[in-house]
């Protein structure tokens, strides 16, 4: 039977911007925990919850005896912000959660604590900083975040934070606060909804892979699968140079569809599935690109680990300004990448595994 292509809708609009709305820092998933629920409950053979916190989904095949087990993975957290003190009058400390640029913090709209409550990250104004101070980093723990007066006591030590964005779509660009990876929750939630019948998908909505890859890993042990693909959010370095000249170092590219991982930091990409990935891109005239190899990880990084090892691969829809208060990327990316992983499953069948691995 020929599959229809899945493709981007209002109802998928929707979803990824109540999903990129909502708080999720590494260790507080539960707000994209509930969303998951309440979209898969009735398409999922199972779906449970470990001791991480990781939602395990599982749709069984429909056909044939020993049908392939595919891991798909998105991660549900997000980076943030965690409250250390609580330093009177409404004025908090706090520690950063993931990777942050501490260069960009201040003025920083902020979300706090479960309730959502608004505050700003403050420094000290530039009327009355000296010259010195103006050539160098403002130090992390001269920042606070500030609640204003009326928030004294509102939140508490151990409360997360996060940026205060809503998302948008703007023409063909989607912006928010967490596409990296709500964009792959969005994209896996779909998948499990339109699952092929030849084979069994694992899905794994992971937590805290921005502090480690850690909940991949357990989920990968429980779910046991022949192979894994990681969908994530890689940065886009495709700005133009100062000098004019060509930016050639540039990781992925807004506009030219789904990233496919060679290797990164953590993982050297199973060969047999990047053949795959490409011939089956190819067939389709789904555009691709790779991502370029070099720093950066995914939860492949803990997956392809685990027990007797897990042929892995990533794929990732590409995104400016990662790990700050807006990250763009692109419809069509987005579309594409749904796209080509849709087929992907539904064309893979135990043979691809039987080849030498180089």
């Amino acid at each position: 039977m020929i599959q229809k292509p899945l493709t981007i809708g209002k109802e998928q609009l929707s979803l990824l911007e109540k999903l990129c709305n909502a708080v999720g820092v590494s260790g507080c998933e539960g707000e994209i925990r509930k969303i998951i629920f309440t979209e898969l409950e009735s398409a999922a053979d199972e779906i449970k919850v470990d001791a991480l916190g990781n939602v395990l989904v599982t749709r069984l095949a429909k056909t044939g005896d020993h049908p392939l087990r595919i891991m798909l993975d998105a991660h549900m957290d997000e980076v943030g912000f965690m409250i250390v003190a609580d330093e009177g009058e409404g004025l908090y400390s706090f520690s950063i959660v993931g990777g942050i640029d501490e260069r960009q913090l201040p003025g920083k709209p902020v979300w706090v604590g479960s309730d959502h409550f608004p505050g700003v990250i403050g420094a000290k104004p530039i009327h009355l900083t000296e010259h010195d101070e103006l050539h160098s980093n403002i130090p992390l723990n001269t920042l606070r975040i500030d609640l204003g007066p009326g928030g004294a006591g509102k939140v508490k030590v151990g409360d997360y934070a996060t940026f205060a964005t809503k998302f948008m779509q703007i023409g063909p660009s989607l912006r928010g606060k967490a596409l990296d990876d709500r964009i792959g929750v969005a994209t896996l939630i779909e998948l499990v909804k339109h699952a092929p019948e030849n084979v069994t998908l694992l899905v794994s909505f992971a937590v805290q892979e921005e502090i480690g890859g850690r909940g991949a890993k357990v989920a990968a042990y429980r779910f046991d699968p022949d192979l894994a693909i990681a969908v994530d959010s890689t940065p886009a370095f495709d700005l133009p140079r100062e000098d004019g000249e060509e930016n050639t170092v540039y990781n992925s590219r807004l506009g030219q569809g789904p990233a496919i991982y060679i290797s990164d930091v953590g993982t050297i990409s199973d060969p047999r599935l990047i053949r795959f990935l490409t011939h089956t891109a190819e067939s389709l005239h789904i555009p691709y690109q790779f991502r370029q190899p070099g720093g950066g990880g995914t939860d492949a990084g803990s997956i392809h680990k685990v027990r007797e090892g897990i042929p892995s691969v990533s794929i990732s829809i590409p995104g400016r300004y990662a790990h700050t208060a807006n990250l763009i990327s692109m419809t069509s990316d987005w579309k594409n990448t749904l796209q080509l992983l849709y087929a992907l499953v539904g064309k893979l069948t135990p043979s691809i595994l039987a080849g030498d691995r180089d």
